[in-house]
């Protein structure tokens, strides 16, 4: 099956994660049901650009299994971290997957996305798509977990670089020669200097 989809792997990045979804309802559905409520937000013609992304993040907000990402992108080092070290970096976190998000779908422009199979095993499930593009098609695989009944996402995989791995394996670099200040401070940095490039424009 084939939807139009916008195109950027932001969207991919964010479209296993934006995914809260009923019992009842498959992964698939609700991957599909995330997605439509993205082109909804991006082809309303009448939003002012602020009003877009900030309706964007509400459902990326809403949809990510933030705590659940912040938690296994520090590895180990989530489990050295002060209270109030992990309550700063699940919200810095959050901030900086949203910008992300945001500087990617910048420039989309519209392609297809095929939903290809899903994978349930107990409390987890993945859900695997691909981008068709003029020359390639590229391989997007969702990492879902169950909570509370609900699907949420925690993980994206794209041409096989898992989204978690590689958040891991920078933030992890950082720790090690900077320390959890360090971290904390380079996303509150990254954080003001998106707000800043945004409010000149």
């Amino acid at each position: 099956m084939k939807r139009t989809l916008p195109w950027l792997l932001g969207v991919c990045l964010c479209w296993g994660v934006m995914l809260c979804v009923q019992a009842t309802v498959s992964p698939t559905d609700r991957v599909k049901q995330a997605v439509e409520g993205i082109l909804v937000v991006l082809q309303d013609g009448k939003l002012a650009r602020e009003d877009l992304w900030e309706q964007i993040g509400s459902i990326i907000r809403q949809r990510f299994d933030i705590e659940n990402m912040a938690q296994s992108v520090l590895a180990t080092n989530w489990k050295k971290a002060t209270p109030e070290e992990k309550r700063d970096f699940i919200e810095f976190f959050s901030q900086y997957l949203e910008n992300t998000y945001r500087n990617k779908i910048e420039g989309y422009t519209n392609e297809e996305v095929v939903f290809a199979s899903e994978t349930v095993r107990g409390e987890r499930a993945t859900v695997e798509t691909s981008i068709v593009t003029e020359t390639v098609d590229i391989p997007v695989v969702y990492k879902m977990r169950q909570n509370d009944g609900d699907w949420y996402a925690y993980d994206v995989v794209v041409e096989g670089v898992s989204l978690v791995r590689n958040y891991r394996d920078t933030f992890a670099a950082i720790v090690r020669s900077e320390g959890m200040d360090g971290l904390l401070l380079n996303l509150q940095d990254s954080i003001a200097k998106y707000k800043s490039e945004q409010g000149s424009e």
